[in-house]
């Protein structure tokens, strides 16, 4: 019996919800954010599970997969859509505990991710992250066909280091605050700040920087009564008609965990680090004192040097790795039916005798006159 036939995936359901959420905590992770997602799949599972039931116009945020033999739970998958277009999907968290069964976490953990490649159809380009010491991952990902694609790492800079940013005055004459009617221009700027491999696998569009109404409720009411708030802005250069760089930071409002931020830099204007950092520095000192997580790409050598700089320190490193859904198909020569030679089937092209030489004339040219017939003038 196949490894597909004994174990069975289905999606996860209310009675696996513990279990799932101890996994993925026990897991050994240094990605941040999935604290996060835990509580957000534990506090609105009902909601996600009536979305499962209604049209394919209102699609699901995220999606969990959960792998069992009999009532044994042997791992559980989180995926979730990259981008508004969903043409990009990206692996949340993937588990694999095989303790006790004659499988392997990576025979379970390969069996999840097909799953996925099946069941999302809408993906072109699957998108992950992967501690880099994460050996048994590595391994994972690659035996499914996922490529590396870029380096991360992770940030953090403590409270002193931000009131010392603070007392810098950010020269930043053209800031001003992102909203929906700048999505054209923050998207311009996401563009250009991004190998051309990155911005394929991204796929991201105009639409991905604009709020719908659904996503402009939920973060006015997390702004006024949430544990966070999220205050965003850009540089505009007028003479360009063009963003040139962009902020985005989440702020704790109790001080129980990190402040959050985000920052993207044309690389034709690298001397915005400074200020946009001066600028976030000034924006968390209104609340209370909690370090700050930053991250930053190996195709962004600026700022990896910018924040070695200011005394950040590094906290973590991921890969960042991809898979296409599309396959290229070997070409093999068809094959004839049982008894018949390549000659009969082309018969009719073969040569039955030989090719005589021959005079070719042309129609556009006239034929000569015989000797002796030239005709006269007068004629």
């Amino acid at each position: 019996m196949s490894l597909s036939a004994e174990i069975n995936l289905r999606p996860l359901a209310y009675r696996d919800l513990d279990t799932v959420l101890e996994m993925f905590a026990q897991a050994q992770t240094t990605l941040p954010g999935l604290n996060r997602d835990r509580q957000f799949l534990q506090h609105w599972y009902a909601p996600l599970k009536l979305i499962s039931f209604m049209p394919h116009h209102l699609p699901q945020p995220l999606r969990v997969y959960v792998a069992e033999k009999g009532d044994q739970v042997l791992g559980a998958i989180q995926v979730s859509p990259f981008n508004k277009n969903r043409t990009t999907w990206q692996v949340d968290q993937l588990v694999a505990q095989a303790g006790g069964t004659e499988f392997g976490n990576q025979e379970i953990g390969t069996q999840l991710l097909r799953h996925c490649f099946t069941k999302v159809w809408e993906a072109r380009t699957w998108l992950l992250e992967v501690s880099a010491s994460d050996s048994d991952g590595l391994g994972l990902y690659r035996h499914n066909g996922f490529q590396p694609l870029a380096q991360l790492t992770y940030w953090t800079i403590t409270p002193e280091q931000l009131a010392s940013l603070a007392t810098h005055e950010p020269d930043l004459p053209n800031l001003l605050p992102a909203t929906n009617a700048d999505a054209a221009l923050l998207c311009q700027l996401d563009t250009a700040a991004m190998p051309a491999l990155v911005r394929q696998v991204f796929d991201r569009h105009i639409c991905d920087f604009r709020a719908g109404i659904g996503q402009f409720l939920a973060s006015s009411l997390q702004n006024l009564w949430g544990t966070t708030q999220t205050q965003q802005g850009y540089v505009f250069e007028p003479q360009r008609k063009a963003a040139i760089g962009y902020y985005a930071v989440e702020l704790a409002r109790h001080g129980n965990h990190a402040h959050q931020a985000q920052i993207t830099v044309h690389p034709a204007y690298t001397w915005l680090y400074p200020e946009l950092l001066s600028q976030i520095s000034r924006l968390t000192q209104a609340w209370p004192t909690s370090p700050l997580y930053l991250t930053s790409t190996d195709y962004q050598p600026e700022r990896e040097a910018f924040f070695e700089q200011v005394g950040a320190s590094r906290t973590g490193n991921t890969l960042m790795m991809s898979r296409s859904v599309w396959h290229k198909v070997r070409e093999v020569r068809p094959r004839l039916p049982e008894g018949l030679a390549l000659g009969e089937v082309i018969q009719g092209l073969q040569q039955n005798r030989q090719p005589l030489p021959g005079r070719m004339a042309h129609p556009d040219v006239m034929p000569l006159s015989p000797p002796g017939n030239f005709p006269h003038q007068d004629e």
